[in-house]
């Protein structure tokens, strides 16, 4: 039953990226900020849905991987990031290449530990 959970965890997080990186992309223009919010966004959720799961509100382990390995694995983007960044690279933005995966490293550290620190506060 695991495995239904997971693929429709997955589904709804694949959607849910869509719509994020769609809606950033339409309000921004093309460009790697649709990538970026969806990876800092669930970065930050992962931190917060792991601590307030494992710690303060005890759920079933298949909630918590339906959440974390279905609908964030779904979701988050880093092949697509790693591929971005790349396509960045070789197009010469070597400059624009690093502040990508410079910027999307660093703001994710943050933002997970803003969802753990958020979360033990709840």
């Amino acid at each position: 039953m695991i495995y239904a959970w997971l693929a429709l965890g997955g589904a709804v997080g694949t959607m849910s990226r869509y719509a994020v990186s769609g809606w950033v992309v339409n309000r921004m223009g093309p460009s790697v900020l649709g990538t970026f919010t969806v990876n800092i966004a669930g970065s930050f959720l992962i931190g917060l849905i792991l601590i307030l799961t494992e710690g303060r509100f005890l759920v079933p382990s298949d909630v918590r991987t339906f959440t974390t390995t279905g609908f964030l694995g779904g979701f988050t983007t880093f092949s697509t990031f790693m591929f971005e960044t790349m396509g960045l690279a070789e197009s010469g933005s070597l400059g624009r290449a690093f502040f990508n995966a410079g910027g999307s490293l660093i703001s994710g550290l943050i933002a997970v530990w803003l969802g753990m620190t958020i979360a033990r506060l709840l």
